[in-house]
């Protein structure tokens, strides 16, 4: 080895071995023998020190392999084992809004001021190379406009991914039904989320699902069974009161995923839900049905209750191209209810949504966000990422839910909406990956709910708001 070769000719020129005069006087037998057997001791020496050499990275090289990976970096803080299979990460959301209503609507509870309308902390992680687990808690405001503020768990499940195809998921989660609502609350485009999501489809739930992909992941399916949830509903974490349970199913298609096309950003699918369920006067089962501003039901039951079936199913589809984005969702709910008179009906409830983006700055759209090409710098280097926003959508209640002139139903058309219509109009900055600001202009008509007579209801006064939002999410 080199290495050996330049230390024995340091050591043998050090120890005078390699000297002019020891040369010229290494004449005889007995100085060369001493000379040999000096040569042979300090090669032993260098062997040894080769060996400890060898040893010593070999050590190094297996503590390497067992030494923990720490990351911090914009996609949050974690901790991975040195072989990958083992993770652990520290995700945070946090959305600080200033809400204003316009006084038209006399709603008591359309009071302007901030609102801390999501914390998140997150935990969450990998086992085994195959087994992902989510835990977050929740800090923000109360989902429901009569709570107080409380504290909850959104997410706890565990996620096992056997096959590309074959995924199991278990636990509080999403499920696999409404489109907008499967992105992340750091990616939605609007400040709340469309009726669709909010009024219709379930929002978390507990139970288990088996999800996959095919077709090289062009292809995801879902079907799942769950304790069941109101409409636009976050389970609570606790044994469930109905025996009956409800079933979810979804196919969703991007068929042209990975293709030099200008349809590769189109995906579209179908889901839909189905349960049993039969409440009672006390616990109704049933849902309030907010509008756009999030603080005023619109339409509510009256001495009714769910007492059948339920079934969901919703269209959905969105296409990106560019920095051009479109999601498009609609939503029919059919329930069957019973008021306290012994009345029965199916009612059929329903919803959609269409809403487009153009980002101004260039960055390519995606269902999954938007990351700036160049970040916000005081100095002037950057300016972030900027997108323009728009939606239109409405909610609309079944016209057999009403009170007429001549029969008590399940809703007064003088206190209750049987339709709400919105749009909205939006600019998003996103100074960099984590951080984003927001303004969001939305305007709400009503039919019905406004007073007036059986015969002539008024409508309730326009809903007129002004939302803006500081994200911090990483």
């Amino acid at each position: 080895m080199p290495f050996r070769k330049s230390v024995l000719a340091s050591l043998l020129i050090s120890s005078g071995a390699l000297s002019t005069p020891a040369i010229a006087l290494a004449n005889d037998s007995s100085e060369l023998e001493q000379l040999r057997a000096l040569v042979q001791e300090l090669d032993q020496k260098v062997r040894i020190l080769d060996r400890k050499n060898e040893l010593a990275e070999e050590a190094a090289e297996s503590r390497k392999k067992e030494t923990p990976i720490v990351n911090a970096s914009e996609n949050g803080f974690g901790l991975k084992s040195a072989d990958g299979k083992h993770e652990i990460k520290l995700r945070g959301l946090v959305q600080l809004d200033y809400r204003n209503y316009d006084d038209a609507g006399n709603q008591a509870a359309n009071v302007d001021g901030f609102d801390f309308r999501r914390i998140r902390p997150s935990i969450e992680g990998t086992l085994f190379g195959k087994y992902d687990f989510r835990f977050t808690p929740e800090f923000g405001e109360a989902k429901t406009a009569s709570a107080t503020s409380t504290s909850g768990i959104v997410d706890a499940y565990i996620d096992a991914r056997f096959k590309p195809w074959a995924k199991v998921r278990a636990g509080k989660f999403k499920p696999f039904v409404g489109l907008e609502r499967l992105q992340s609350g750091s990616d939605i485009k609007f400040i709340e989320r469309s009726y669709v999501s909010n009024n219709i489809l379930p929002n978390r739930d507990l139970g288990v699902s088996l999800h996959g992909d095919l077709l090289e992941g062009k292809l995801n399916y879902a079907v799942g069974v769950f304790n069941g949830v109101n409409d636009g509903a976050d389970a609570p974490t606790t044994q469930d009161t109905n025996g009956d349970k409800e079933y979810a199913v979804r196919v969703f298609t991007t068929p042209l995923k990975g293709s030099d096309s200008a349809l590769e950003g189109l995906g579209f699918g179908l889901s839909a839900t189905h349960g049993n369920f039969n409440a009672t006067a006390a616990s109704t089962g049933l849902p309030n049905y907010k509008s756009a501003g999030q603080q005023t039901n619109f339409f509510s039951y009256s001495n009714t209750f769910g007492f059948g079936d339920r079934t969901r199913w919703s269209p959905q589809a969105y296409y990106y191209y560019g920095p051009f984005g479109l999601i498009a969702e609609y939503a029919r709910v059919s329930q069957d209810v019973k008021n306290t008179g012994n009345l029965q009906a199916t009612l059929d409830n329903d919803a959609w949504q269409i809403a487009g983006s153009w980002i101004l700055t260039g960055e390519n759209a995606s269902f999954k966000g938007v990351k700036p090409k160049q970040n916000f710098d005081p100095d002037g280097a950057g300016w972030g990422a900027w997108e323009l926003v728009a939606r239109y959508q409405e909610n609309n209640i079944d016209d057999a839910a009403f009170t007429t002139a001549t029969q008590t139903r399940f809703a007064s058309r003088l206190t209750n909406s049987r339709s709400a219509q919105s749009w909205a109009a939006g600019l998003n900055w996103y100074l960099n990956q984590n951080l984003r600001l927001a303004v969001n202009y939305e305007q709400t008509r009503f039919e019905w709910g406004g007073g007036g007579t059986i015969a002539n209801p008024l409508d309730r006064p326009d809903e007129k708001t002004l939302f803006t939002r500081f994200q911090i999410s990483y």
